[in-house]
This record gives structure tokens, C-alpha cells and sequence, in this order.
């Protein structure tokens, strides 16, 4: 049956974030941020301990609610467009636990997939009969699988910026690893993977130190150390883009860009 308090909100959200880009960057950076590469060399899910995992769920409301500047909920998270959204978090979909205060309310249950590189959102009205019986101690239950059905969906396997480490064979990400400086291992990521994007937060995982990004530019850096070997490292000026999408440029495989 219509709802238009869900109509209002999914146009709300689709006017903040046309393309769905601003969304997926969050969660990309929640990701590194809960991995904390830098200091501990981390960029997978199952490297995680139990409790990190749990917080995610907290880091992906407190982003997406700082990112778009949503109004503060009286009882659920969120208020939007005057309308009263919780916010969940689930790695896969179908993992969202529900706790009974969200009986009635909206929902927007967000999900992201790392190691496939896509994210999705939508919004529900929770209601009873869309949940699994049972529950947890605290009475948290999940969408049934019939229930995911009513689930409108804004994103749907949407891409998430890749951390291209999980996307190389694992014998290459070992090679890099067993490098001893991380200025090394940034030179070897670009040699190996040529003609992919490789985010910030991959080569503060590689750095492991304040200034990483001090490793990839010119005057010392992989521009200036790789340059002699024909790779070409672009980054998000201008002039680098239109470098990269110049004719030839992405089949010739010959540029890794940040």
C-alpha cells in the first residue's frame, strides 16, 4: 500500500545524492577507517575482531548522518525531510537486526560488500509480519526473506570505490607485504596494478606512516621513482584526467590513478 512519509524520504535521499558517489565514498572510508590500515596493516573484513565488526554498524549512522547533515530522530536515528529513520547496518544483506523500537518506523538498511566492491540502501516500514520469529536477547530480530520483497530499494549493488587490495592475487599482495619500507611497498602496488584505482586508504595501509601520501608524489616519491620504468601515476587534477581518458589511455594499461 502507498507510504508517503517512504516516498518523501527516498526523494529526499535521491536529491542529497543523485548518483548514489557521495554514499558509496562514506562507506569506503568507514571501511578503511574501522581497518585502520595505517596503523595496523589491515584491509579485510575477517582481519577484524568480533567487537570492530559490531561497531561498524555505529561508524556507518554517524557518517552517513555527518556526511549529509541529517536532522537528529526524537527516538530513531535520523530526521528527514520531518520524518523519524532508523539506521542499519548489515555486511550482507539480510544481516540487519531490528530492535522492537523500530516496530512502525521507517528504516533505511544499508549494506556493503568489500570484497565484491558493491553497496546497497533502501528504506522499510518494519512491521511484524515482515520479521523472523525468535529473536536475540534483546529482541532484535531479522527481515525474513519474504520481508526483504518490501524493501524499496534507492541503491542496489551500487559500486563501492574498490580497495584493491582484496581484487590482486594473493601471492602479489604477499610480495608487496613482505617488503620492508613502505615507501617500496607503494612502489611495487603500482607496478603490479597498472590501470586500476588505488585509493587512499590502500596506500596508508602500505605506508604505515603519518605523511604516506608523501611516498607517491614527485621529488622522491613512486611519480618520480617509477616514471624511468613508463608508469605513469594520475591523480584527481585536471590535467591528469584528461591524461587518462585520452585516446588509448584505457586499454594501454600503462597508468595507475589514486
Amino acid at each position: 500500500m502507498p507510504d508517503e512519509e517512504l516516498d518523501r524520504v527516498a526523494a529526499a535521499l535521491k536529491s542529497l545524492d543523485p548518483d548514489g558517489q557521495k554514499t558509496g565514498l562514506v562507506l569506503r572510508q568507514t571501511l578503511d577507517q574501522l581497518y585502520d590500515g595505517q596503523h595496523t596493516g589491515r584491509y579485510r573484513w575477517d582481519q577484524l575482531y568480533k567487537t570492530e565488526k559490531t561497531h561498524c554498524g555505529t561508524l556507518v549512522e554517524i557518517n552517513l548522518h555527518r556526511r549529509f547533515e541529517f536532522g537528529d530522530g526524537v527516538v530513531m536515528d535520523y530526521c528527514i525531510d520531518g520524518v523519524e529513520v532508523d539506521c542499519k547496518y548489515s555486511q550482507s544483506i539480510g544481516g540487519w537486526m531490528i530492535p522492537p523500537e523500530s516496530m512502525g518506523h521507517l528504516c533505511m538498511v544499508v549494506s556493503a560488500d568489500d570484497a565484491r566492491s558493491v553497496w546497497s540502501l533502501g528504506l522499510v516500514r518494519i512491521a511484524d509480519d515482515l520479521l523472523t520469529g525468535g529473536g536475540n536477547r534483546d529482541g532484535k530480530r531479522t527481515i525474513s526473506a519474504e520481508g526483504r520483497t518490501n524493501i524499496h530499494w534507492i541503491f542496489q549493488n551500487a559500486a563501492l570505490p574498490p580497495n584493491i587490495l582484496l581484487h590482486l592475487r594473493e601471492t602479489d599482495v604477499a610480495r608487496v607485504f613482505a617488503l620492508k619500507s613502505g615507501q617500496k611497498r607503494i612502489d611495487e602496488i603500482f607496478r603490479i596494478a597498472q590501470g586500476k584505482r588505488i585509493g587512499r586508504g590502500v596506500i596508508a595501509t602500505l605506508g604505515q606512516q603519518d605523511d604516506f601520501m608523501k611516498r607517491v608524489r614527485g621529488n622522491g616519491g613512486s611519480r618520480s621513482r617509477l616514471k624511468p620504468e613508463g608508469v605513469i601515476i594520475l591523480g584527481g587534477y585536471v590535467e591528469h584526467q584528461r591524461i587518462a581518458s585520452g585516446p588509448g589511455q584505457k586499454s594501454c594499461n600503462e597508468f595507475a590513478r589514486l
